[in-house]
C-alpha cells in the first residue's frame, strides 16, 4: 500500500502535538505500509519530501504561503494510493491530490479552525482561509480520524453535513520507551532547580489555546515552598508575547523560584525535567487530546488539568492527576488542585504510578498505527 503522508511539522521542526502524532506514526507506518512523507523544509531524504513556499510570497499572508506548499504537495503525489494529511496546513494538499489522482483522502483532526477563533490574531484575513481550508478537506474526505471521543463531537458538531460513518476515533499516542522516568539531574542543575524543592512544570506554546496566561494568575498563592518552571516558547503572536512577559514579570516579584526556559528543549531533557516534576499542570482552554499529558505520565508524574477536550478520555480524574473544570473559579481551581498534589506526596507518587501504567497499557504507538491501516485498507475497499 503506497501512502502519502502530509505534515506541516516533522523531524527535526517539531513545535507542537501535531507535529509529535506524525513523527511516531510515520515511524510506526513505515514497518506496515510504503510510506512518503511530504512536510515544510528543505532538501529530500529517503521517503520524506520537503516543500517551502513560493519565494514570490515571502512577504504575503502566512495563509497563501502555506497554500503555496499544499500546492507543492499536491504535485507530488503522484503513484501514492491513499493520501493522509494532518492540519489544516496540510489538509488542503490532501483534498488537491484526492481530486488529481484520484486517491482516497484520510484527514485526521488534531484541533478546529472554528473552535480556535484568536487564531485570528495571528492569521489576520488568513484566517478565513485556514477555515475554508478545513471545511473544504473535512466535508470532502473519505475519511477523518478523530484523536479523541470529544474530538469526534466537536467534528460533527462544527461539520454537521459530515456523514458521521466517515469520522472515526483514533487516540493519540506515546512512545512508553523513549518517555520514561531519568532520575538524573543534570539538567536541572543547568537550570538552576533546587532538586530538594517541589516544582510545578508546564511545557508548551505560548498561545490562547493553551491557557498560559491562567497559569501565571493561578500558581501565585499557591504553596510558597514550591517552584515554578516554564517551558514555553514559540508565541502565536508579539502582543500574546508580551502578555506572557508581563504575567511572568509580575509573578517573579511576589514569589521566588519561578524560571522561565524559553527556548524548545530537546526531548531528553524535557524527559528529565518531567520526572522530576512534583506535578505536571496543563490549563489548556481547547485541547482536543494533549499529548503532553500522556508524556507526563509516561514519566511517572501527576497531572492537574482543564477539564476540556479530550484530556478526560487521557487523565483519569482522581487516579493518575486532577482535572479542574474550566469555568468562572477555573483561577482558584487550578491552585487548589496543584496544591493538593504538592501536599501530599504519597498520593502523588500513586497517581505517578497509575499514570505511567496507564499510557503504557492503552495509548502505544503500535496499536495506533495497526488501527490507522486498518481504516486505509477499509477506505481502499471502499473505493
Amino acid at each position: 500500500m503506497r501512502v502519502g503522508l502530509l505534515t506541516r511539522e516533522y523531524p527535526p521542526d517539531v513545535y507542537g502535538g501535531a507535529g509529535v502524532h506524525v513523527e511516531f506514526l510515520a515511524r510506526e507506518l513505515r514497518d506496515l505500509v510504503d510510506l512518503e512523507v511530504h512536510c515544510w523544509g528543505e532538501g529530500r531524504a529517503v521517503g520524506v519530501v520537503r516543500h517551502r513556499p513560493w519565494s514570490a510570497l515571502d512577504t504575503a499572508n502566512d495563509a497563501l504561503r502555506t497554500f503555496s506548499v499544499d500546492l507543492a504537495m499536491a504535485a507530488g503525489l503522484e503513484g501514492r494510493e491513499i493520501v493522509h494529511s494532518h492540519t489544516w496546513y496540510a489538509n488542503l494538499a490532501g483534498h488537491l491530490g484526492k481530486l488529481q489522482y484520484g486517491i482516497p483522502h484520510v484527514m485526521t483532526a488534531h484541533s478546529l479552525e472554528p473552535l480556535r477563533p484568536w487564531k485570528a490574531e495571528q492569521l489576520g484575513g488568513g484566517y478565513a482561509l485556514s477555515s475554508w481550508a478545513e471545511r473544504t478537506a473535512i466535508e470532502s474526505a473519505d475519511a477523518v480520524i478523530a484523536v479523541s471521543g470529544a474530538m469526534r463531537e466537536d467534528i460533527l458538531g462544527c461539520y454537521p453535513s459530515l456523514d458521521p460513518a466517515r469520522v472515526h476515533v483514533v487516540h493519540n499516542g506515546i512512545d512508553t520507551a523513549l518517555y520514561r522516568p531519568d532520575h538524573r539531574t543534570d539538567v536541572l542543575a543547568r537550570f538552576g532547580l533546587d532538586a530538594d524543592r517541589p516544582y510545578v512544570l508546564f511545557v508548551g506554546r505560548i498561545t490562547r489555546q493553551k491557557g498560559v496566561p491562567h497559569l501565571l494568575r493561578a500558581v501565585r498563592d499557591i504553596d510558597p515552598a514550591a517552584q515554578v518552571v516554564l517551558c514555553a516558547g514559540a508565541p502565536d503572536t508579539p502582543e500574546i508575547d508580551q502578555e506572557f512577559r508581563d504575567l511572568y514579570q509580575e509573578l517573579s516579584r511576589i514569589r521566588e523560584g519561578v524560571h522561565w526556559i524559553p527556548q524548545m528543549l530537546p526531548r531528553p531533557e524535557v524527559i528529565q525535567l518531567l520526572t522530576h516534576a512534583a506535578v505536571f499542570v496543563c490549563p489548556s482552554v481547547y485541547e482536543p487530546l494533549g499529548i503532553v499529558n500522556l508524556e507526563a505520565m509516561a514519566c511517572g508524574t501527576p497531572v492537574v488539568a482543564s477539564q476540556v477536550g479530550g484530556i478526560p478520555e487521557v487523565v483519569d480524574d482522581g487516579k493518575t492527576g486532577l482535572l479542574v473544570p474550566l469555568d468562572d473559579d477555573f483561577e482558584p481551581g487550578l491552585a487548589r488542585a496543584l496544591d493538593s498534589v504538592i501536599g501530599d506526596p504519597e498520593t502523588a507518587r500513586r497517581m505517578g504510578e497509575a499514570g505511567r501504567e496507564r499510557a503504557v497499557g492503552e495509548f502505544g504507538w503500535d496499536a495506533v498505527a495497526r488501527r490507522t491501516v486498518r481504516l486505509y485498507r477499509e477506505i481502499l475497499k471502499q473505493a
